[in-house]
């Protein structure tokens, strides 16, 4: 049974009340001005009070049909085809003007970035005042102000209300942003994003706020991410989407514990697993550009289910089970062995010390940002620095580095003392210690191909001809998984995934012992985050490359690492075994990271 319609005319549903009293996504068609499908035949539908997630890889049209719900596409798209009723009335029959009362008042927005988004010229209790007054409050505007940031839980006092954005934490401005989305309880909010980048704690807090104000305003949101734990840790229903098209649609936990495409059991099966029971995989391939798609269903190229018959016209997706949309021919042979696929148990054993830390002191000017750490990491393992922002990891990593040298203390590489900064460091040292940096998109010159950024440091520290470091270049590029055609090719001709390989690959040129890589995953989706992951592992088991993976996500150490030491305002609070540590952790901090992080649990 397909998914029912709408009749434009009378708002009439087979889904009952839906339209008139919830969200009701009929027939969605977004294109470009050539007439190329970005969206193409969406249905959704959010009941009040009720959260949907709506989750996909990069380019699959998420922030596409977020937009749309605005009744907006943005330069060089068009909303074709479809109907988007909000209590009972067709967003996109209305005009112009019409469009512009509803947006912000029966239909909000809250963005990815919210340093972005704020005002850096305006005091955050004004841009909050002005998001009501906008749209005609009926009671006293001010009162509103502090009742709204009360629900996000901020201040409300007025020296609070007289801060300017960039005296706010991360959590805090997109808690400001949320509150301007519910500020006037629209009919629909639409989050997309919102903790993107904000630490596990701040993450939290962020989305039990979003849970709460949706429940108490009776209003539907739709929530888009990339990251399947954190949607299922906030929606009701989830919908995959994939290339444009959506390919599956249940209730949260039907969905997660028994999901009926091979793209969501991947999915699944790409989110690290926080009792480390799980295997990691990510997703072999990419997701086809709106120019590129097949004829069939989107995602045969990648599915090993696939046959002929899915190459020959794109599914319908139909009921698996009550309420469970599936849009797959091969739904009945989508196992769990797609995502239980027993982790193996850790049998190597490192006992040999490669770098050791002492009394390690760090500051920026009068700011001291470490206090005299103490860290061991053994030869051929993977030690995790983990912890919030601020507190310290990147600093500590960057002094190993040599990248900071207001530092003081000790640092020993096979027992040779390291100076601090990469001045005093010879040609040696910095090919033995090489650092990938945390957003694959700035760390590569943008008018240089991949190969020659590759080749860059064997020319400048092993003095290698052109030639030479070339041949390198595109040799190291089949190590992490690309062809050497890439090297032909400039940083914005490569999608994240392949950019943050290639920065591994610059890194590994020099064939160094220690690895430092970080945060070399958090830009991206969670399903290129497991293949990265992957080969970081395989590199070391085959190479017995040292890794210090500097990182916020502890779900993800679970998964990659051997050792965790948990910085804190600067201090190291708790370094042991990864098993120990999550079986027992010892310090309050750490438990609270695991306890705010969000789970899959699946079968």
């Amino acid at each position: 049974m397909s998914a029912s319609e709408v009749t434009p005319e009378d708002g009439v549903t087979r889904d009952g009340d839906v339209a008139r009293e919830g969200v009701l996504v009929r027939g969605l068609r977004v294109e470009s001005s050539q007439g190329t499908a970005i969206v193409d035949g969406l249905d959704l539908q959010i009941g009040k009070g009720k959260i949907l997630g709506l989750v996909g890889e990069s380019g699959s049209g998420k922030t596409t049909v977020g937009l749309a719900m605005l009744g907006h596409a943005r330069r060089g798209m068009r909303i074709a085809a479809g109907h988007i009723r909000l209590a009972g009335t067709d967003l996109l029959a209305l005009s112009a003007k019409e469009l512009q009362s509803w947006r912000g008042h029966r239909v909000s927005y809250v963005p990815q970035d919210p340093g972005a988004a704020l005002d850096p010229a305006m005091r955050v209790g004004r841009q909050v005042l002005e998001a009501i007054t906008a749209h005609s409050w009926e009671t006293d505007p001010a009162d509103r102000v502090r009742e709204v940031l009360a629900e996000v839980d901020l201040p409300t006092d007025d020296a609070f209300l007289r801060r300017w954005p960039h005296e706010l934490s991360g959590g805090q401005q997109q808690r400001i942003g949320i509150a301007m989305g519910f500020a006037c309880r629209p009919t629909l909010v639409v989050l997309d994003e919102p903790t993107t980048g904000l630490d596990v704690t701040t993450q939290g807090r962020v989305l039990d706020t979003v849970h709460e104000l949706a429940e108490r305003h009776d209003c539907a949101a739709l929530y888009i991410s990339h990251d399947l734990a954190v949607v299922a840790d906030v929606a009701d229903d989830i919908a995959v989407l994939y290339a444009g098209s959506l390919v599956e649609q249940a209730a949260t936990d039907l969905l997660v514990r028994d999901p009926g495409h091979p793209y969501t059991a991947r999915l699944v099966a790409a989110v690290p697993d926080l009792d480390g029971k799980r295997e990691l995989h990510g997703i072999p391939g990419s997701a086809p550009t709106p120019s590129e798609r097949p004829h069939g269903c989107r995602f045969a190229p990648r599915c090993e289910l696939a046959t002929e018959e899915c190459r020959v016209e794109l599914p319908p997706i139909e009921e698996f089970e009550s309420g469970h949309l599936v849009r797959c021919v091969h739904t009945e042979q989508v196992s769990a062995e797609f995502v239980n696929r027993s982790k193996p148990a850790a049998s190597r054993k490192y006992t040999k010390v490669l770098l050791q830390v002492a009394g390690l002191t760090a500051r920026y000017g009068e700011n001291q940002v470490l206090h005299g750490l103490d860290l061991s990491v053994p030869a051929g393992s993977c030690t995790a620095l983990l912890g919030e922002s601020g507190s310290g990891k990147t600093t500590l990593a960057q002094t190993i580095a040599g990248l900071h040298a207001e530092a003081s203390g000790e640092i020993l590489l096979r027992g040779n003392p390291l100076p601090f900064g990469v001045a005093p460091r010879g040609r040696d040292v910095l090919r033995t210690v090489a650092y990938v940096f945390q957003n694959p998109y700035a760390s590569l010159n943008p008018r240089k191909t991949i190969g020659e950024s590759i080749a860059r440091p064997l020319r400048v520290l092993s003095r290698a001809s052109r030639d030479d470091a070339i041949e390198a270049a595109g040799a190291t590029l089949e190590k992490v998984g690309l062809q050497r055609a890439h090297a032909d090719r400039y940083p914005d001709q490569l999608s994240g995934g392949e950019r943050q390989r290639a920065a591994i690959a610059r890194a590994l040129v020099t064939e160094p012992e220690l690895l430092i890589c970080d945060e070399v995953t958090s830009a991206l989706d969670v399903s290129v985050q497991a293949t990265v992951v992957e080969l970081l592992a395989r590199l070391r088991e085959e190479t017995g490359l040292t890794l210090l993976f500097v990182t916020h996500d502890i779900a993800l150490v679970r998964n990659i690492a051997q050792e965790v030491a948990v910085l804190q305002d600067g201090h190291i609070v708790e370094h042991a075994p990864v098993e120990q540590l999550f079986a027992k952790p010892a310090h309050a901090y750490t438990r609270e990271l695991i306890d705010t992080t969000p789970a899959l649990v699946i079968r």
